[in-house]
């Protein structure tokens, strides 16, 4: 079995894989492929949706119409509740100024933005999660859902090397860490996309046997 990693943002696929890559993890032997590996590119869709479960439904069906596979599409986003929940469903594209950069730079611009949002306020009300919701697709339908919180903090200086997007500055309160001085592995088994991995893993194992 094969299934399409339906995202071009190498980090995420990276982690996705990762997770799923271990031995045997879905029961039955699949090769996760990402959009770099076919032989014929496809053309991101649009995010119209209003909604993390409207974006990562649009883009399972498109890749799993475009690649003939099934497709697992992530949307997620860090929501800010001094922001009333923003960025959201924009967080990849929160600084619409910087919408047309390369990703490092466009994820500088969003940071400076969220940083310059939240100077004035104190951190203990800098409560945020970061969200993931998963849709595993195969052509026109949806074949399982999935979803994950992760809970933290914002802080105003960035912190550690790893991770992406707004990682540096998402503190992990129990640990006094941000995400970006957590170990790859250590933040695959607590964030968010990694609790939906997991359950999205499950419904995988369970398709898959009664195909």
């Amino acid at each position: 079995m094969q299934i399409l990693i339906a995202s071009n943002n190498p980090a995420k696929v990276r982690e996705i894989q990762a997770v799923l890559s271990v031995a045997d993890s879905v029961g039955t032997p699949t090769r996760w492929v990402s959009v770099a590996d076919l032989s014929q590119p496809i053309p991101e869709p649009e995010e119209t949706g209003s909604s993390f479960v409207e974006n990562a439904t649009l883009k399972a069906i498109h890749y799993a119409r475009a690649s003939g596979l099934w497709a697992l599409a992530d949307d997620s986003g860090l929501e800010v509740d001094a922001l009333a929940g923003e960025p959201g469903v924009h967080s990849a594209y929160f600084d619409r100024a910087a919408a047309h950069l390369p990703r490092a730079e466009r994820d500088a611009a969003n940071n400076a933005k969220l940083v310059a949002a939240l100077r004035d306020v104190p951190e203990p009300h800098r409560t945020a999660r970061y969200r993931c919701l998963m849709v595993l697709a195969e052509a026109d339908q949806v074949l399982a859902t999935a979803d994950g919180v992760f809970e933290g903090r914002i802080v105003l200086e960035p912190r550690g090397e790893g991770g992406f997007g707004y990682d540096p500055y998402f503190l992990v309160p129990e640990l006094g860490m941000t995400v970006a001085e957590l170990s790859a592995e250590h933040k695959n088994r607590i964030s968010h996309r990694g609790k939906a991995l997991a359950i999205m893993r499950g419904k995988i194992g369970e398709l898959s046997r009664r195909r």
